[in-house]
């Protein structure tokens, strides 16, 4: 038995309109189209890139910059540049791959013998190495005093603050917001110990001799800092250190009877007195400069030798997984105590040759941004390559002040901003990565399941 069924009234002549609305909803606008969304955008960085580097605005007239930027030549060589961007993406991609490819398969032979007489010759990496550290000592005493003046009091400074820093987030995987709170207490160990705190000590000690002493204190304190936080990771022990940091600037700040508080410490420069020698650092850059090469490259050898060590690879397991590192048998407590001590020892050195170098400091030259500057340098540079520290911080630190005559001091570190995200969204690993997170990233971005540092070598297990 079968029940026939009849359609509503008037149904029939609405199926067609209704099929005929769904095919408009999902026509695609010209205007929708992937092409011509990523013209808009380029057009949009135009425009902010425009505001950017235009005229600046004035209480008188508030509405000066945006005339001067919209009617005056910027806007359209931005606009141009931004088209040019546009066309060689959509109708040269092919002809632009083909060639880049090329290229790299070109330099790809001489990369690889080079890289293999490197990695082969004692001599070549002896002769090289010697070769860039005589290019770091005397290269600078070509360039103006200015120039001397950044390398000492910001470049040098900072790179011994990234090598500590690297040591936790690069290669023991601890996330630090308050890196900086070692570096001021290197500077407060070097403005006790030589008698310029209103607290003396109980011998007052020449710049030199501090040194040790404030490596030991910024040991202490990054055991302090790591006892307390060992069951932390991630987003809550990167809170818990940006609260160290806090606790020791607001010490620093308001502990008027010990530190002076915020008029700030007078200290006495670097000095040697041997009897039959005597030398003082003056206002002269140069001697500080080669007195931190020497810091420098004392610390990258001894780190480099960590790295390998035992020390260096259960540090890896722990960035990689600490589980299964404390499966396996390493005693991760003891292993990230020596990861926050360790990499704060440098801290201690940077304080005590930047206290002594500028002569007078106050809690405002440890400020939270510095802490999120050097972790910035670290990443940019390559988290756990100690090369790709040292350029990420020694060119990050230069930037801002080689564009000091372009752009406005307010505005430097938007620009520093926008090279950050561009480098983390096509180059994450870092500008010169470790070949072990380099591996991972490639490893991850093919799908390859268990990718991670402590997996099978190259060319290995598939």
């Amino acid at each position: 038995m079968s029940v026939k069924t009849s359609a509503p009234a008037g149904s029939a002549p609405e199926a067609p309109e209704a099929l005929s609305a769904a095919a408009r909803l999902r026509r695609v606008r010209w205007y929708q189209q992937p092409r011509w969304r990523r013209l808009g955008a380029m057009l949009a960085i135009a425009v902010t890139l425009t505001l950017m580097t235009g005229e600046e605005g004035t209480t008188q007239d508030l509405f000066l910059a945006l005339r001067e930027d919209f009617t005056g030549p910027g806007l359209w060589i931005w606009v141009a540049a931004a088209v040019a961007v546009w066309a060689v993406r959509e109708f040269l991609a092919d002809q632009a791959a083909r060639a880049v490819g090329g290229a790299r398969q070109a330099a790809s032979g001489p990369l690889a013998a080079a890289r293999s007489r490197w990695e082969s010759d004692g001599r070549v990496r002896a002769g090289v190495l010697t070769a860039l550290l005589a290019l770091a000592v005397f290269g600078p005493l070509g360039v103006e005093r200015y120039w001397q003046q950044v390398l000492v009091d910001q470049i040098a400074i900072f790179v011994l603050l990234a090598i500590g820093l690297n040591v936790v987030i690069g290669w023991a995987g601890l996330l630090d917001l308050g890196f900086i709170a070692f570096f001021a207490i290197g500077a407060y160990s070097a403005a006790y110990w030589t008698g310029a705190l209103p607290v003396q000590p109980p011998v007052v000690l020449n710049n030199f001799l501090v040194l040790p002493v404030a490596v030991l204190t910024c040991l202490v304190a990054g055991v302090v800092l790591g006892a307390p936080t060992l069951r932390l990771r991630g987003d809550y022990l990167a809170i818990v250190t940006l609260g160290f940091h806090e606790i020791v600037y607001l010490m620093a700040k308001n502990a008027e009877g010990v530190t002076e508080g915020a008029r700030g410490v007078k200290v006495e420069r670097f000095s040697i007195d041997l009897g039959f020698f005597s030398y003082e650092w003056e206002l002269d850059p140069m001697p500080y400069y080669w007195l931190l090469i020497g810091f420098i490259v004392l610390a990258i050898f001894l780190f480099m030798r960590l790295e390998h060590s035992k020390v260096g690879r259960a540090w890896t397991a722990i960035r990689e997984d600490e589980v299964a590192a404390a499966a396996t048998g390493v005693d991760t407590v003891r292993y990230k105590l020596m990861a926050f001590a360790i990499g704060a020892s440098t801290s201690g050195v940077a304080g005590v040759a930047y206290a002594s170098k500028v002569g007078y400091f106050n809690p405002e030259n440890f400020a939270i941004l510095l802490s999120v500057l050097v972790l910035a340098y670290v990443i940019f540079g390559g988290m756990g390559s100690i090369p790709g520290v040292l350029f990420g911080a020694a060119f990050l630190v230069w930037l801002p002040e080689y564009l000091r005559e372009w752009v406005d001091p307010k505005d430097r570190y938007m620009y520093l901003g926008a090279l950050l995200v561009i480098m983390m969204i096509y180059r994450p690993q870092g500008v010169i990565p470790s070949r072990r997170r380099k591996r991972e990233l490639r490893m991850a971005e093919a799908g390859v399941g268990g990718a991670d540092a402590t997996g099978p070598a190259e060319g290995g297990q598939r």
